[in-house]
């Protein structure tokens, strides 16, 4: 199964009205299914900062994050996604060969 539908069906245990899963390998040095870009929108993140947010999605994807280099993590609650409506677009990268 590729690496993209494990972490989906990882993160879906946060309960999200969103999320979106984009492999961003191809802008990277480092291989296939690499580099990944998840926008999460939950109510699970609410009353949590930044760093309590990205734990609870390490705790979801678990062991899986060993399998991969990247993941950038864009966390909202519900309202913080109505008022932004859009996560920044990624870095180009910057090398690692």
């Amino acid at each position: 199964m590729p690496k993209i539908d494990l972490l989906q069906a990882a993160l879906a245990s946060l309960q999200p009205q969103q999320l979106d899963v984009l492999d961003e390998s191809h802008m990277h040095s480092r291989g296939l299914e690499t580099h990944y870009k998840a926008v999460i929108v939950s109510e699970q993140f609410a009353g949590l900062n930044a760093v309590k947010r990205h734990q609870k999605v390490y705790a979801a994807v678990g062991e899986l994050m060993g399998q991969i280099h990247a993941l950038a993590l864009h966390t909202y609650t519900p309202d913080e996604w109505t008022q932004q409506g859009v996560a920044p677009a990624s870095p180009t990268c910057k090398g690692g060969h």
